[in-house]
């Protein structure tokens, strides 16, 4: 394949883990096999180094970055939240990476697409705030998932979100006002950073879609999982593909 007719590079963080004791750096094969298969991009993993690599040399190299779901949370010192309850996962070395990358990628006019984990990564590097655990006590909806039944379930759409006037969700919905989606997270917006336009809201209120208002590319976040079994899924398979668009037009940028 020729440079001129490769596929956009998209560079997903990793989650770093210890493997009996030893770092390991892992994305989820949903994420990856959406990327390549509803997006028809070329995934690359972004390590997250103790010693962060440098993000002018990460942004050289991608046409769009894939901030995703995990299983741990953002560190609540991030956005002056309070401590986090005992027995929670954190991932200091993600967070480091993926705050600083992602307002420089934006500003690069590189597409970004936060999917979970990623949304509230997003709102935090923007100077928003997060719920640490969304629920009744909140006076929300339970937005997490069953672990004891099997993933199809804990996958399975939950709830509906409203989604804006005007939103481009909209239009990938195939103009439905409403759509079903999954809900697996504890964390989510509590304050909305400044320069975020919010796109869907679940019935609670809770934010479950924004984008970047003043972004130069694509720049949305989902709270839910579309990369779920995205080829069974009109609207999860359409904005992967719109994802998939801008950045085979920031391949063409640089190339003209």
């Amino acid at each position: 394949m020729s440079f001129f007719s490769r596929r956009p590079v998209i560079g997903i963080p990793a989650d770093r883990r210890l493997v009996k004791a030893h770092p390991f750096h892992s994305v989820g094969e949903k994420y990856i096999e959406a990327i390549v298969r509803a997006a028809d991009a070329l995934p690359v993993l972004i390590p997250v180094l103790p010693r962060p690599l440098a993000l002018e040399e990460i942004l050289t190299v991608v046409d769009g970055v894939l901030f995703t779901g995990s299983p741990s949370n953002v560190e609540p010192q991030r956005y002056g939240g309070e401590p986090s309850a005992a027995g929670t996962l954190h991932d200091p070395q993600r967070d480091t990476t993926t705050l600083a990358l992602i307002p420089a990628a934006i500003a690069a006019a590189i597409p970004v697409l936060g999917i979970c984990r990623g949304l509230q990564e997003m709102n935090v590097a923007f100077g928003g705030t997060l719920w640490q655990d969304v629920g009744p006590a909140r006076g929300l909806l339970r937005h997490s998932e069953d672990p004891g039944q099997p993933l199809d379930v804990q996958y399975g759409p939950a709830h509906e979100v409203q989604l804006e006037s005007g939103s481009p969700l909209r239009e990938w919905a195939g103009g439905a006002e409403r759509v079903r989606v999954n809900s697996v997270h504890s964390q989510g917006v509590r304050e909305l950073a400044p320069g975020l336009r919010v796109e869907a809201r679940a019935p609670d209120g809770l934010v479950e879609a924004f984008s970047v208002a003043a972004a130069p590319a694509f720049a949305f976040a989902v709270q839910w999982h579309p990369e779920w079994q995205v080829m069974d899924n009109d609207f999860s398979r359409a904005l992967f593909a719109a994802f998939g668009a801008a950045a085979r037009a920031r391949v063409a940028s640089r190339q003209s």
